[in-house]
């Protein structure tokens, strides 16, 4: 008691020009905890305007590619979207591949496992979309179908999505290649895009459960108009394409307003588009 009777006295007979400088450290280290100049967590989500989920179809034995694309799409981000990365293959099928797995989900959390044969043509990418209601912990405002051999550069993307209808849109490129017209046929299987509306019509309608072997992009297409849906759509060229000379007029070259450049089926072609779009710039 007499100890903190005396720390008491001895603060009270502190000079005032002491006292005052004590009150000025506290009040500025209060205003430099609330500055506006250090995003908190609120700020950020403020910032964010929709969702996005990306399904990166792709084989359950594909281990170096997909810790590949683990880095190509860790190093990107946007700040107006929350992106989400995923890959997702059929039933596994191998011992192996039960340690090998579990491995990859407990590190990175990323990968969805359908109930399916793997496939491609008949019924996986059906069975992706039909079952995101059911396996995801929440919904999203947008989710995406691509392949593992297309480079999407999310930021551009987010920012050609943030305009666009959050309902009822089909979002890609549209096939055939030397269409503008999104409505003409549909959207190519490299990377294309569903409101969480018709996501969640996949799965609730006969329509594609009755429709489900064929090619899957052209599939998808054919559900939508036979269903009536996707009255929002939106075909983004020239910023989607081939990787330069790989098929006709679907490709071109590589220009800086780039959203997505499919078959990168070699590493040479990774190399180019990389360097190209200066990925690893400040790093070496």
């Amino acid at each position: 008691m007499h100890t903190m009777h005396r720390k008491r006295m001895m603060l009270v007979t502190l000079p005032p020009l002491v006292i005052s400088l004590l009150l000025f450290i506290i009040f500025f280290n209060v205003q430099v905890i609330r500055s506006p100049l250090i995003p908190s967590s609120k700020t950020i989500i403020l910032q964010t305007q929709f969702s996005l989920l990306i399904g990166i179809l792709t084989r359950v034995d594909n281990y170096n590619h997909r810790h590949f694309l683990r880095l190509i799409y860790g190093i990107q981000s946007s700040p107006i979207a929350k992106i989400d990365v995923k890959f997702v293959f059929c039933n596994l099928t191998k011992p192996e591949q039960r340690i090998l797995i579990s491995l990859e989900i407990l590190r990175f959390n990323d990968i969805i496992i359908l109930n399916c044969t793997e496939n491609m043509n008949n019924g996986k990418t059906y069975t992706y979309f039909s079952s995101l209601p059911h396996v995801l912990p929440h919904k999203y405002d947008y989710v995406m179908k691509a392949d593992d051999d297309v480079f999407i550069r999310l930021e551009p993307l987010a920012l050609s999505l943030k305009p666009l209808p959050r309902v009822d849109l089909y979002y890609g490129f549209v096939i055939p290649c030397a269409s503008m017209n999104p409505f003409v046929e549909y959207m190519s299987g490299m990377g294309f895009l569903l409101s969480w509306d018709l996501v969640e019509w996949i799965g609730e309608s006969d329509i594609p459960r009755e429709e489900m072997f064929g090619p899957e992009d052209k599939m998808v297409g054919k559900w939508l108009k036979m269903g009536r849906k996707a009255k929002n759509r939106f075909s983004n060229k020239p910023a989607m394409y081939d990787y330069p000379g790989t098929n006709g007029k679907c490709s071109h070259e590589l220009i800086p307003e780039t959203v997505a450049v499919h078959r990168l089926k070699r590493w040479d072609r990774w190399s180019h588009v990389l360097e190209f779009f200066n990925v690893t710039k400040q790093v070496l």
